[in-house]
């Protein structure tokens, strides 16, 4: 059994509305600020670095041939862990060094894609009420952290988009403020 499985729909649900909420609520309150640091955020390049070896060293315990907490099966491909134990810190340096473009996006894609697992994980088979609200979230994760890596530049022109007004920007704002308050509110009532 995964460590992800052990995750309790209640814990997923407080980290994800603790994440949603003071995200979103930075953004009401400090607007200007946020549309400042979102314009800038594609092509920030230690933000990129960061969030690129974040991304890189969970997807390496992930798939590591050693004892790591998070270590999974992968099956047939057992035997690839020893390639992979090597491969993914070189592929983590050459993106980290060699790619100046969108590399933030791109980073932030790869910590989205390995951040939906324990999300997904935890909504599991739960019958409680309004556990939909985690893996769809989950689910949003992976199809933009799978642009945000392929087609980085979409996010540059979703985030032009939402700061072109800024009542759409504190639309889109609250809008995520709701949806962290529904998590955090079936959290307490339900799981």
């Amino acid at each position: 059994m995964h460590p992800y499985e052990d995750i309790p729909l209640n814990l997923a649900g407080y980290a994800l509305a603790a994440w949603l909420i003071l995200s979103h609520l930075w953004m009401l309150v400090k607007s200007d600020e946020a549309m400042v640091f979102l314009k800038k955020f594609p092509r920030n390049q230690v933000a990129g670095a960061i969030l690129m070896t974040i991304g890189m060293a969970w997807f390496w315990l992930l798939v590591s041939p050693f004892k790591s907490p998070i270590a999974m099966d992968l099956g047939e491909f057992n035997g690839a862990k020893r390639i992979l134990l090597v491969a993914v810190p070189v592929v983590a340096y050459l993106m980290i060094t060699g790619v100046k473009e969108f590399l933030a996006v791109r980073g932030l894609g790869v910590v989205a894609l390995m951040a939906a697992a324990p999300l997904l994980a935890a909504a599991f088979m739960e019958p409680a009420t309004g556990k939909l609200l985690v893996p769809i979230f989950a689910y949003g994760m992976l199809t933009v952290g799978l642009f945000c890596v392929g087609m980085p530049y979409l996010l540059r022109d979703a985030i032009t988009w939402a700061i072109a007004s800024p009542g759409r920007f504190k639309a889109l704002a609250f809008g995520g403020l709701a949806y962290g308050v529904a998590v955090l509110v079936c959290s307490i009532l339900w799981w």
